[in-house]
């Protein structure tokens, strides 16, 4: 009677050596995956992430643009943003806080650039709107500005927006009959296609888009907090960059104390 065949014990080895392996190899994972220490991915303490690289372009925009604060700036700050866009209108608030925080010590810069799709069908004429208002004052500009942002939603509404626009006019003190001539007219529409044109360069597609020394900022962090830590940096950059002044020269400031007491006499 012929005994039954063992078993071999090979494949058994070759599970046990699978299953070790594995093992292995997850241990290995979960500590590559682990951070090291001293260097967290933790952003905390840096939540605006700007591009590295500022973006440029050739086109220069309209000009002399919308600008407010000092030419001489250190620190400057572009806005491309569209009238009928609501978080444009949402974003303006903070972009009014931000030119009264700082003044002087930036120059903040608005470009028109109206998006051509159907839901923002009255954007390229408000545009010229404000531009028109700029072209009697450039202080009116500013003003046309915040009453189009402050009353988007009625006008977008409204069939007979060029009569509000043409109030809006009126209540911020312009010439109404040369405000509309102004608004249908090439040279306001011209300053509109010039800031287009920079932003196409800058390849912009949504509004609004926002420019810290040509550094774009996302759109989920243009926030008062974010953008004066942004700002903040770029201006103790710029302090840091200042050749550091030469020193006195005083080899020679015995020698002319004594001739200027000996003149004195």
């Amino acid at each position: 009677m012929n005994e039954p065949q063992k078993s071999s014990g090979i494949p058994l080895i070759i599970i046990g050596a699978v299953l070790i392996a594995a093992f292995i190899g997850a241990y290995w994972y979960y500590n590559s995956a682990k951070p090291k220490p001293g260097n967290s991915n933790n952003t905390s303490n840096t939540p605006v992430n700007m591009t590295k690289t500022p973006v440029t372009t050739t086109s220069l925009g309209a000009t002399p643009p919308n600008m407010l604060g000092s030419p001489t700036a250190a620190v400057t700050v572009e806005e491309f943003a569209d009238f009928q866009c609501g978080a444009c209108a949402s974003v303006h608030p903070t972009m009014k806080e931000l030119q009264s925080l700082y003044g002087s010590r930036i120059r903040f810069i608005f470009r028109n650039f109206p998006l051509a799709i159907p839901a923002h069908d009255k954007s390229y004429e408000a545009a010229a709107a404000a531009e028109a208002a700029g072209m009697q004052d450039r202080n009116k500009f500013w003003a046309m500005q915040d009453q189009l942002f402050t009353n988007q939603q009625a006008w977008t509404a409204n069939p007979n927006y060029r009569d509000m626009w043409a109030d809006y006019a009126q209540k911020i003190g312009l010439d109404v009959e040369r405000f509309k001539s102004d608004m249908a007219g090439k040279d306001a529409k011209f300053r509109v296609d010039a800031d287009l044109q920079r932003g196409r360069g800058m390849s912009i597609n949504s509004t609004p888009s926002l420019f810290v020394n040509g550094k774009s900022i996302p759109l989920d962090l243009i926030k008062i907090e974010n953008l004066r830590q942004v700002i903040d940096a770029e201006i103790q950059n710029a302090i840091k960059a200042q050749p550091a002044p030469q020193a006195a020269n005083t080899a020679n400031a015995p020698a002319k104390a004594l001739n200027a007491a000996g003149s004195n006499k």
